[in-house]
């Protein structure tokens, strides 16, 4: 029988915010249908450890690939393909609604000429 790829690949996954280490040496696999749940304390890497899986920051060590794409090198193409919604969903109270949505506009990559779409 033939072993299949995890749609989750995390190896050695490591993130640091100065002195303080967000995300060590973090090793996981999820499968192909497989539900998880990432549970954890205030402060224990799982914010960070999803921005990672999305491209939105980059790792300092070790890797991660979803659907065999990695996270880094192929993340134009991950979030083209995948969502993340924060608890905390972050607009910027002192910004319009307009200039919000070109901020996270440019963030994401998106065209200026789509904006409006």
């Amino acid at each position: 029988m033939a072993e299949t790829q995890p749609i989750v690949r995390i190896r050695q996954l490591t993130r640091r915010f100065g002195n303080t280490v967000a995300v060590d040496h973090l090793d996981l696999e999820v499968q192909h249908g497989e539900i998880f749940g990432l549970l954890g304390p205030d402060g224990a890497g799982k914010t960070t450890t999803l921005r990672l899986l999305c491209g939105l920051i980059s790792p300092d060590d070790g890797s991660a690939s979803i659907a065999g794409l990695d996270v880094v090198r192929s993340g134009d193409r991950l979030r083209d393909a995948i969502g993340y919604m924060a608890q905390r969903f972050g607009l910027y109270a002192d910004l319009t609604v307009e200039e919000n949505m070109l901020f996270y506009g440019e963030l994401f990559g998106v065209p200026p000429n789509e904006y409006r779409r």
